[in-house]
């Protein structure tokens, strides 16, 4: 039967979107099937702030009726206006959320998107990213034999032939490391850690959920100059700082995110957030009828396998420098000790990490942690 790829705009179509990798990851074990509620405002113009500076054009594909893929094309302006150098640009339009039961229905798909993207006047394409570079960026090419971590992403191992066989290269990479929390660090970080305690000048304090908005401002301050010549940095609008606030605020723990301060002023933070996706895997998507309270029970007391550092960042004038590893350790030694003691915790999860970034991969590898993860940022040329 042939394939139809339609763009969708309906509130029932945007259902089935969301409703399509629930039976193709059906009988995968290492899929985390996210919360429909939480995933259907991903998608929604209204729900999402990321939309107040960006636009997209969902597709689903169908044969004979049934659904059998689906992507989504959309456009960044914030990264239209980064230099080129830092990966975005003038003219770099992305794809992603692709799903696809067969490798003919992923050529149309991206065909579709490609084609979108092409009549908005954009003559780059990245992918897959879903959708803003916050979210879940890079297809996952090493690590299928465990599942992901909280706001990480998951995929099936066919697609790398699929997008390659499209003309797509690599672009960038995106690790994650693992960690055995349980183990203390070597000694070499152990005397890093002990002369910064001796340190007058330094302060590595609990954040308090208590004044949330505050903290966040400082955190975001940190990022902002810490993260502003990064590989697809896009500075975070109100926006957006309004909606990951919402989400995250349930499983913000005041042990577990930490703001490193020199003199008196913040110059370095770290954020951990205990494993989400161990609680809503077993949900299947839905908080009806019980689910709900065992998550408020969970996030209540939430004990953990895994925890994840999804962002940490140093200002712009220590890195590079002797201080800045210095915080870095122990921001993650104290967060290490919260997560073994407080949450039951096992393990961590360093990441992303982007594979140039010598500075952050040297301090994973210091205390002994390994690469776990390896998702690909891929593009092509849109002009040829």
């Amino acid at each position: 039967m042939p394939i139809t790829i339609r763009p969708i705009s309906t509130k029932a179509d945007r259902k089935a979107f969301i409703d399509f990798p629930f039976g193709l990851y059906r009988d995968d074990p290492n899929w985390v099937p996210p919360l429909k509620g939480e995933a259907l405002g991903l998608i929604t113009p209204e729900k999402n702030g990321w939309y107040s500076h960006a636009k997209a054009q969902l597709f689903l594909a169908e044969e004979g009726g049934r659904i059998v893929g689906r992507i989504s094309a959309h456009i960044d302006t914030l990264a239209l206006t980064m230099p080129a150098a830092q990966g975005f640009g003038p003219g770099t339009g992305f794809w992603g959320l692709m799903e696809a039961e067969r490798p003919d229905v992923f050529q149309a798909l991206i065909a579709a998107a490609e084609g979108w993207l092409r009549d908005e006047g954009m003559t780059r394409v990245l992918g897959p990213v879903s959708q803003s570079i916050w979210e879940e960026s890079g297809l996952l090419i090493e690590g299928f034999d465990h599942p992901p971590t909280i706001m990480m992403g998951h995929a099936r191992p066919d697609y790398r032939g699929w997008i390659e066989a499209a003309g797509y290269g690599p672009v960038k990479q995106l690790l994650t490391y693992d960690l055995d929390i349980t183990q203390e660090f070597p000694r070499i970080v152990k005397r890093i850690i002990k002369s910064g305690e001796a340190n007058p000048r330094i302060r590595v304090r609990e954040v308090n959920k208590k004044k949330f908005e505050e903290e966040a401002a400082i955190i975001l301050a940190i990022l902002n100059d810490a993260w502003e010549s990064n590989w697809g940095f896009v500075p975070l609008t109100p926006p957006e700082v309004k909606d990951v606030g919402v989400k995250l605020k349930p499983i913000v723990f005041n042990d577990l995110i930490r703001i490193a301060e020199l003199d008196g002023r913040p110059v370095a933070f770290m954020i951990t957030l205990p494993d989400l996706n161990e609680a809503i895997k077993p949900l299947n998507g839905s908080l009806l009828p019980f689910g709900w309270a065992k998550l408020l029970l969970w996030l209540r007391a939430p004990r953990v396998r895994t925890v994840r550092v999804p962002l940490m960042g140093v200002v712009k004038e220590l890195q590079n420098s002797r201080m800045a590893s210095q915080l870095a350790f122990m921001m993650i030694e104290y967060i290490r000790k919260a997560s073994v003691e407080n949450y039951g915790a096992t393990r961590g999860e360093i990441g992303w990490i982007l594979d140039d970034n010598q500075g952050m991969r040297s301090i994973a590898e210091t205390i002994e942690s390994r690469v776990n993860k390896v998702y690909q940022v891929y593009g092509r040329d849109l002009t040829g």
